[in-house]
């Protein structure tokens, strides 16, 4: 059933399966809001290296206001993280609630928020960054801790240079030589290709959600976050309508 198939995606019990099949759905939804976020605010949110690197530029040029909007940028992805630990440990201790179901909510009402009034927010600055682009920016860090807690830091869903990399140990792995190795009977090298598998479609879906993301903001604007925020709200509220198992 459908249903049974949503509430599989952030059951406590995790299959790797789950686990990829809700990290590619929030990959591309982190795709989508960092392309169409651009799009919108001209900044990419879910880019803290980029952002890292921003502040040593600005201090050695002595442009002070750069190094704070690049810090208060970093801060909300950190605050965004640390929320989504704060949320599941407590949810885990004081109530019977699948702990992963409210990050995921607060997550599609920050969505739900952003295309609503995110262009209204957009004129009001803290510095020089935006108030569309701090929620944005907090909102990476809320979904990416969040993956990272429900896969056992297997997959991240908001930045791919760790994916290629990752893709690239693998590839090098997967053309190695062994005949030598062979003959002498020593160790194969051998690659993982199912997690090969895996960090090629978490990057597909990043670029897919992109590619949509980008198109959605210069086609219709704030509103296309609308969608990814209802299917959010789907995917966490459905195992309160799942059959309970004996």
């Amino acid at each position: 059933m459908p249903i049974n198939y949503l509430a599989s995606l952030t059951a406590p019990r995790r299959t790797a399966r789950a686990n990829l099949h809700l990290g590619t759905s929030l990959a591309f939804i982190a795709g989508a809001v960092n392309a169409g976020g651009f799009v919108a605010i001209g900044r990419y949110t879910s880019h803290m290296t980029g952002m890292l690197s921003s502040a040593s530029d600005g201090l050695a040029l002595g442009e002070l206001a750069v190094v704070a909007t690049a810090f208060l940028a970093i801060l909300s992805f950190v605050l965004g993280a640390a929320s989504t630990a704060v949320i599941v440990n407590y949810t885990r201790r004081n109530s019977q609630r699948n702990a992963y179901t409210p990050p995921l909510l607060l997550e599609a009402v920050l969505l739900l928020v952003f295309g609503l009034v995110g262009k209204h927010l957009q004129t009001h600055e803290l510095v020089r960054l935006s108030l569309t682009a701090i929620l944005l920016s907090y909102t990476m860090g809320l979904q990416n801790a969040l993956i990272t807690k429900i896969s056992n830091a297997e997959i991240r869903t908001t930045h791919v240079t760790g994916l290629f990399t990752d893709i690239g140990i693998e590839l090098g792995k997967l053309f190695y030589w062994n005949r030598a190795a062979a003959r002498a009977g020593g160790p194969q090298v051998m690659a993982n290709r199912n997690r090969l598998r895996v960090h090629v479609l978490l990057v597909l879906a990043f670029f897919a959600g992109g590619v949509a993301g980008a198109l959605g903001f210069r086609l219709a604007g704030f509103v296309t976050t609308i969608p990814l925020a209802i299917a959010l709200v789907v995917m966490s509220s459905a195992p309160a309508f799942a059959p309970q198992r004996q």
